[in-house]
């Protein structure tokens, strides 16, 4: 009499379906979401920086699955403390001094840059008859506080010790600034070059030189899968027409991938400010 051996089918077929399965799902299945916190200079009080930078928020959670704080300072004060302490953040959307300082200092990674390029304009009130920078001497002019690029510009636009403007550091934007002037507070104010236009009724007297765009870096213990995905997500957002309100809110055409070697240097600007070493 022949032995019959029984054969199980469903067994093999099942173990053999779950490792296929599985094997996919390791393929398709998004990278763990992390929760991110991104710093960002104060060119806009906290209230309006959360309005400016809510779809750029929004639109990097969902393009990268990762979850991200807004973290908006107070004021420049506390913005530059953090900075210096190398303040526990992942990632950091600043203008090139502080770029450069945290790249310096605490190995920091510019993943992209807006594509403008960054200058600065001293604009004047039409009150001044002869509109010129010796004309400002001993006159006030409203920036925002140190050590923003704008201030850091007024000291080079004035190195004369004894040939002062009195520079007034109370605006708490750079349009805030332009309102002090029409205000009769301030003679000139400094602002971003790409908001001179929005004010033809006041008088350019001097564009300081051009500088890399404003840049998100990333902090040097960031997971490098996470910085690919951030970086990413930004290099194409342009693409995308149906997230128009990201760029039209930060008021720029796209973002461009960044590198150290453009920002080196610029941390010098920051030598006269308090704290600095």
């Amino acid at each position: 009499m022949k032995k019959i051996t029984r054969v199980l089918v469903w067994p093999r077929i099942f173990g053999a379906l779950a490792v296929t399965l599985l094997g996919w799902a390791t393929v398709v299945a998004p990278a763990r979401a992390a929760d991110l916190k991104m710093l960002v200079e104060p060119f806009y009080t906290p209230e309006r920086a959360a309005e400016v930078y809510a779809p750029l928020i929004s639109y990097l959670g969902t393009a990268t699955g990762h979850r991200i704080e807004l973290v908006t300072p107070r004021n420049y004060h506390f913005f530059w403390r953090d900075v210096r302490q190398n303040a526990a953040v992942d990632l950091m959307l600043a203008e090139p001094p502080i770029t450069d300082y945290r790249v310096q200092r605490f190995g920091a990674e510019p993943l992209v840059r807006t594509a403008e390029p960054t200058s600065y304009t001293l604009l004047a009130g039409d009150t001044l008859e002869n509109p010129t920078l010796e004309s400002l001497y001993g006159r006030n002019i409203v920036t925002m506080p140190s050590p923003s690029l704008g201030f850091a510009l007024l000291l080079e636009f004035f190195p004369n010790p004894v040939s002062q403007p009195n520079i007034l550091s109370s605006a708490s934007s750079w349009r805030d600034g332009v309102e002090i002037v029409f205000a009769g507070e301030a003679d000139a104010t400094i602002v971003p070059t790409w908001l001179q236009a929005q004010y033809p009724n006041l008088i350019p007297l001097r564009t300081s030189r051009e500088f890399p765009g404003i840049a998100l870096s990333a902090s040097s213990g960031l997971d490098p899968q996470i910085k690919a995905d951030i970086k990413t997500a930004l290099l194409k957002l342009h693409e995308d027409p149906s997230v128009y309100e990201v760029l039209n809110e930060l008021g720029i055409t796209r973002f461009e991938e960044a590198s150290a070697a453009e920002y080196r240097g610029a941390e010098q600007m920051l030598r006269e400010f308090y704290g600095y070493q």
